[in-house]
């Protein structure tokens, strides 16, 4: 049941809900343009608020039914993070989409709102917190993500290797935020 789960998971973590928006709606592909992320972000930069919060509640669900679909089959908490870790490597990495996706946040949110919600709940808060305060996306993902991890050892310790290997991921995955965050030159909202 893992394995079927996982894969599932990978192959529904694969629809990028910005590309498909962006070809219903006749806007570019938004890894051709903007900040060349197919995530909500820069689906506001491009499309505007409706397409960037569809794309957003998308990324979102496909991050949140592989775990709760996990939890109901009865599987441990530990095969649910790692279900939802598929999601995500599917959102990076899509199959659909010559493996060019976007860079995770989203989708890992869907997935601790249903592994854990007070960490989601810590999550979206930091993020909001930051954004507000930085008006910088990538720098509230790259503060956001990390702190989860102390309460999930904390309070589910069971999904903090997940966690910690998906932290690893988008942090991975922002490697040209952090450059451009260094250097002074990061986009600002």
């Amino acid at each position: 049941m893992f394995w079927l789960l996982a894969i599932l998971a990978y192959l529904l973590g694969s629809l990028s809900f910005a590309i498909l928006l962006s070809r219903l709606t006749g806007n570019p592909d938004p890894r051709m343009s903007g900040s060349g992320n197919a995530g909500a972000t820069n689906m506001l930069r491009l499309a505007g608020k409706k397409l960037a919060i569809l794309t957003l509640l998308g990324d979102l669900c496909k991050g949140l039914l592989p775990v709760l679909i996990a939890g109901v089959a009865g599987l441990s908490l530990q095969d649910q993070a790692w279900i939802g870790v598929s999601a995500v490597i599917g959102h990076l990495f899509p199959l659909y989409f010559r493996f060019r996706g976007g860079k995770g946040v989203a989708t890992a949110a869907g997935m601790l709102l249903g592994l854990y919600p007070p960490a989601a709940l810590l999550a979206v808060c930091t993020w909001l917190l930051t954004f507000y305060l930085t008006r910088t996306s990538s720098l509230a993902a790259l503060i956001a993500t990390p702190l989860t991890l102390p309460l999930l050892a904390w309070q589910e310790p069971a999904a903090l290797l997940p966690m910690s290997t998906l932290t690893g991921l988008i942090v991975w995955r922002h490697r040209g935020n952090l450059r451009d965050l260094f250097a002074g030159r990061e986009r600002h909202f």
